[in-house]
Order: C-alpha cells, then structure tokens, then sequence
C-alpha cells in the first residue's frame, strides 16, 4: 500500500476518533492492513501537520483545520501559475511538483460546493458539486488562492 493511503488512513482514523498515542494509531492502522513502524509514523503524522491537543483532559491527535491553514494562503497561492474552467470543471495550473500541496489546501477547507480535487504533478483538477456552482467555486479558488496570496 502507498504513503499516500497510508497518510489518508491516518486522517480518516484522527478524524473519526480520539486517538492518544501513536501505538493506538498504529494498532488501528495494522487493522486496515497497513504495516507501519513507529519512525514511519511519526514521519507521516509530522506529513500531515498532525498536532496532539487536549481535549476533555485527555491527549488527542488533531489535523490542522481550515482556519489554521489561513496563514499559509500566501505560500500555496505563490505555487499557483493559473486557473482555468470550463463549464463543469476546473483546471489549476501549478509550479512543478507543487499541485497536491495546492489540492490538500483546497481539500481541507471543506467547500461544500466542491466534491473533490485530483492532482497530478503541475495540474490540479477541482471538481464542482454542479455545473451550476462551477462559476462559485471559481471565485472561491480565485479568493482563497490569488487574492489571499497578494
């Protein structure tokens, strides 16, 4: 199985549960059939942003939310060179190697007009809940990513 699983499985797991300690996560991801070492571990929770919180008393793991990726809007919008849609799509160009960085700072804010993105090296595809709010998403992408990085 891939990093890129493996690190989504860490999300999905902190996400749908407290998690404390590393060895629960781990344990938890043996369940899913991925085989990690602690070093590992630790490298992708370092990834991923994880940080340990309290809550209720307890330690807790935590991914970084939408508001505390607000600071790095200047950083992720310097990596993007256009944006371009169509009617049901849209397509953003980015510095070399640098769309997933682009595609999780658009995925973790949690749009609710947005289904997903799809990244590849240079070029990120976002994907519209409806043709009807490709235009809305656009302003969004065009807000968040140029306009926040000015």
């Amino acid at each position: 199985m891939t990093k890129q699983a493996r690190q989504f499985a860490i999300k999905e797991l902190i996400a749908a549960r407290p998690i404390g300690s590393q060895e629960t996560l781990r344990r938890e991801l043996g369940k899913r059939g991925f085989r990690v070492t602690q070093a590992t571990l630790s490298r992708d929770m370092n990834d991923l942003g994880v940080s340990r919180t309290m809550q209720g008393g307890m330690p807790r793991y935590a991914i970084p939310s939408a508001a505390g990726m607000t600071a790095l809007s200047p950083l992720v919008g310097a990596e993007v060179v256009s944006i371009d849609a169509n009617e049901s799509l849209i397509v953003v160009h980015t510095l070399p190697g640098c769309a997933n960085t682009v595609g999780e700072f658009i995925d973790v804010r949690r749009h609710p007009d947005i289904i997903g993105t799809v990244a590849g090296d240079n070029t990120l595809l976002v994907v519209p809940i409806s043709t009807k709010k490709t235009s809305h998403v656009m302003q969004f992408l065009k807000h968040t990513l140029i306009e926040g990085a000015a």
